[in-house]
């Protein structure tokens, strides 16, 4: 079945997303032992949207990530590449925006946002920093960008276990779940590759943001990146 190799062909990654849609966002519950709500109510809260404001939520997937606004009524645009991931989306909340697009081309006029959220899907792009500047091209001055993505465990000894974790047990749980394990060797060998906090917070100031921060979650294994656009 169709797997994304390390040069994240875009075409590669979409096809691999649309195999897993009907099945990911229950799988990413098992994989992560139900932390991934954790993180989720953790993007809401760094996000702290206001009535009145507008809100991109990329790389979305099924909107999972974006019905915390939508429920509030407030303005979110669920957008991601997949379209079986689309698709599924819309037919779980046909009342959310859901579009398909492109980290590295999004189609939106500059300065229409003002907050840019991606939960898990920075990691997925092959261009890090083209990606941020076109975050930046469509938020507005002022605006944030917060962006939720697996990183490096804090404490070390943790860190090897985890490791060990994501090469070995994380594809044998996925075979048990997913509709597309291969998949998931893919993902843990995407978070090994990553850059540590530091490393992706560089990344995130070449490419124009300022007021760059970052918290950690569950011990780093997950790390919240926020920024904001100069006024």
């Amino acid at each position: 079945m169709t797997r994304a190799q390390l040069d994240k062909k875009a075409v590669d990654v979409a096809s691999m997303f649309d195999t897993v849609a009907e099945k990911y966002d229950l799988t990413n519950d098992v994989l992560s032992l139900g932390q991934d709500r954790i993180w989720r109510r953790a993007v809401v809260r760094a996000v702290a949207a206001q009535p009145g404001e507008r809100i991109l939520d990329i790389a979305a997937g099924t909107g999972t990530s974006s019905e915390p606004w939508a429920n509030q009524e407030i303005e979110v645009v669920p957008a991601d590449f997949s379209l079986g991931m689309l698709r599924v989306g819309n037919r779980r909340r046909p009342d959310m925006a859901f579009t398909a697009a492109d980290a590295l081309a999004l189609p939106f006029a500059d300065a229409s946002f003002d907050v840019v959220t991606m939960s898990f899907g920075l990691r997925n792009v092959n261009d890090t920093e083209a990606a941020l500047r076109e975050f930046l091209r469509v938020t507005k001055p002022g605006g944030r960008l917060v962006v939720c993505e697996f990183s490096q465990p804090v404490n070390k000894a943790f860190r090897t276990v985890y490791t060990e974790y994501l090469m070995r047990a994380l594809p044998k749980i996925a075979r048990r779940t997913a509709s597309n394990p291969e998949s998931y060797v893919y993902l843990a060998e995407s978070i090994r590759a990553w850059p540590d906090q530091a490393g992706l917070a560089e990344i995130v100031r070449r490419a124009g943001w300022s007021t760059v921060g970052w918290q950690n979650l569950t011990g780093g294994i997950v790390t919240l990146h926020t920024a904001v656009k100069p006024a």
